[in-house]
């Protein structure tokens, strides 16, 4: 299922850009250095675009043999919300706001599993990072059933932003980490809220755990130290189903 549109050239991508196309990541040959990449780079980093640099063979692959003069960039199929619109937003709805804020999640399959559980579970929006996170593709939407279309998505330059944000707006935020003290059980979901889930690997930024209002963990029985991220979400947000059913 490919629902994602690839572009290349350095100068179609440049257009895409400066059209207000939404472009989810941009990959670039290493060792680049001409002044039509120097654009498009200025660019990239005016506009907060995610890039990685790359070796030729990649780029090769990505656009099927194409002439991509060393740049290739993925167009998102979904346009992305303003963080200050959707909280505004739902904090004047009149329902509990509930959002979820994901920590550089790098696998797109269970960032698909993780959107599909959070329209399924009434989430009022996600929240992503600019750089560092799974791009949104093919896989992602396959994944998430067509949820990836039902539920706003922002981005922000560091989630630490978003905790910030969202406690100025009277949100409660509750990290699932491993390190914490106290079970999921054991804390009020009630209130607003924004869980954070952190990555596959790393888990939740150090920075992040140090300004988030609450930590919560899962009661592990076996001997695996954790759980499968996109499972660990599901479990979070059905406790808070449960308390504010």
């Amino acid at each position: 299922m490919k629902n994602e549109t690839t572009i290349f050239g350095i100068r179609a991508i440049i257009e895409a850009i400066t059209s207000g196309k939404t472009i989810d990541k941009v990959f670039v040959q290493k060792g680049l250095r001409s002044e039509l990449f120097q654009e498009l780079e200025h660019l990239m980093r005016s506009e907060g675009i995610n890039s990685s640099y790359v070796p030729i063979e990649k780029l090769n692959r990505l656009s099927k043999g194409g002439n991509h003069q060393g740049a290739v960039a993925n167009i998102s199929p979904i346009a992305f919300h303003n963080i200050d619109d959707l909280v505004l937003n739902v904090t004047e709805s009149g329902k509990t706001p509930l959002f979820l804020l994901l920590d550089q999640l790098s696998d797109v399959r269970n960032f698909g599993a993780i959107v599909r559980t959070a329209e399924c579970t009434g989430v009022s929006g996600i929240i992503i990072q600019k750089k560092g996170g799974a791009p949104i593709n093919g896989d992602t939407i396959k994944t998430s059933a067509g949820a990836i279309f039902k539920i706003p998505i922002c981005k922000v330059d560091h989630i630490k932003d978003a905790v910030f944000y969202m406690q100025s707006s009277g949100i409660k935020v509750v990290a699932a980490t491993e390190k914490a003290d106290d079970y999921i059980y054991d804390i009020s979901l009630n209130e607003p809220c924004a869980i954070v889930m952190g990555s596959e690997g790393k888990g939740i930024n150090p920075s992040v755990l140090k300004v988030v209002d609450n930590k919560a963990k899962l009661p592990i029985l076996g001997n695996i130290a954790s759980l499968n991220v996109s499972v660990a979400c599901g479990a979070f947000l059905y406790e808070t189903v449960r308390q504010r059913s």
